[in-house]
């Protein structure tokens, strides 16, 4: 049987209010309209942040699952030179061990960390390793942007996957074996430079600029301190001076102002993910009146061949296949135009539209109809 739909949107005509989203898809609208949240969750400060390490190691001690040498030329090369420094010279040897695996380690420093702390590592296999189950870390320096060694990482690697194959070649994988985790498995050996209490000045980062927030950060900061400390830049950052006298300096000053509480503004958005038929829309959003309609159309086209065959003790005749066809037309004509009307609620906008027994893909197309058309005032996001 095939089955063909054909779904057709009859009208559209403009304008609505959209204040948030549909049910059988995933919508998330504000329970409230005013919503404060404090500015340290919606900024970061400037030089409080994280660095990025990266180093080049061997992981040795596994149960044959390494790499191999032929393949991997790097880890052979490294091998090698390990050795060398230990004053153990095999150049000019052969090598078969499939024990030992080139690694990448990665790891996040935070900002202010202490000399002689200890920080969290990622081990990832370079060649073509199987698995670092049982393995460990040899000394690894860690890099940062800069080319400077900020800390030194060493230590037993834990997974969280395995893989077993047997002699006919099957085999059974959970997770990812060829990368784990290092739990302090580094050492801080070097500082990153930044003294935050010696500063007279810094700039709040928002983590979602826009030019109304960024001036009501500035107006309640402005407020707390009685007097023009705050001002905002652009819609990305603000800057915050130190007031003079102000006791502690400038770690005591961004830890007030951090706890202050600002309600953020928003660009009018629609997120649309077309994979999972996921939607989700803010409060913001608006057209302007708009009628929709939404008419199914059904086609099914069903073969049945039989088999038609002579007589017994005919004379003549062959057995042949005959074709039929069945072909059936449904139309719904209980569909019905839809008028949403200006400043409609969440409840109604939810009721008209599966009212129409819209699903979440024909509500996409729709979204991005009405957007061509000129009627949505929303950026419309496209995952």
């Amino acid at each position: 049987m095939k089955i063909l739909n054909l779904k057709v949107l009859s009208r559209m005509f403009l304008t609505v209010t959209l204040a948030s989203v549909m049910a059988s898809v995933t919508f998330l609208a504000p329970a409230q309209a005013d919503v404060t949240t404090r500015i340290k969750d919606i900024v970061q400060f400037e030089g409080v942040r994280d660095n990025m390490l990266v180093g080049y190691g061997l992981a040795v001690g596994l149960n044959g699952t390494g790499d191999t040498l032929n393949n991997a030329p790097f880890t052979q090369q490294s091998i090698i030179g390990m050795l060398e420094r230990l004053g153990v010279n095999i150049r000019d040897e052969s090598m078969t061990t499939k024990n030992i695996a080139a690694v990448m380690v990665t790891a996040t420093l935070p900002p202010f960390t202490n000399q002689g702390s200890r920080i969290d590592v990622t081990v990832s296999t370079l060649g073509d390793a199987k698995s670092l189950q049982g393995g460990t870390l040899l000394v690894t320096p860690l890099l940062g942007a800069d080319g400077q060694v900020y800390a030194v990482s060493q230590g037993s690697i834990s997974i969280s996957g395995f893989t077993a194959s047997g002699s006919s070649g099957s085999s059974v994988t959970q997770n990812i074996p060829t990368a784990g985790r290092i739990s302090g498995g580094a050492i801080v050996e070097r500082e990153v430079p930044f003294q935050l209490a010696g500063m007279t000045k810094t700039r709040l980062s928002l983590r979602n600029p826009d030019f109304t927030t960024a001036r009501r950060i500035a107006d309640a900061i402005n407020q707390y301190a009685k007097g023009t400390v705050a001002a905002a830049q652009n819609p990305a950052s603000v800057e915050v001076k130190l007031p003079d006298g102000y006791r502690g300096g400038m770690v005591n000053m961004l830890t007030d102002i951090e706890q202050l509480k600002v309600e953020p503004d928003q660009l009018a958005r629609i997120v649309i993910d077309e994979r999972s038929g996921v939607i989700v829309m803010g409060a913001d959003v608006h057209i302007s009146t708009v009628a929709l309609a939404q008419g199914n159309l059904t086609i099914r086209i069903s073969e049945t061949p039989q088999v038609s065959q002579p007589q017994a003790f005919a004379q003549q005749g062959t057995t042949t296949v005959v074709p039929r066809t069945d072909i059936q037309v449904d139309v719904d004509k209980d569909k019905k135009v839809a008028l949403l009307k200006e400043s409609v609620s969440l409840q109604d906008l939810v009721s008209s539209l599966n009212a129409l027994g819209v699903g979440p893909r024909d509500i996409i197309t729709i979204l991005q109809s009405i957007k061509a058309a000129g009627a949505l005032q929303a950026e419309i996001e496209v995952m």
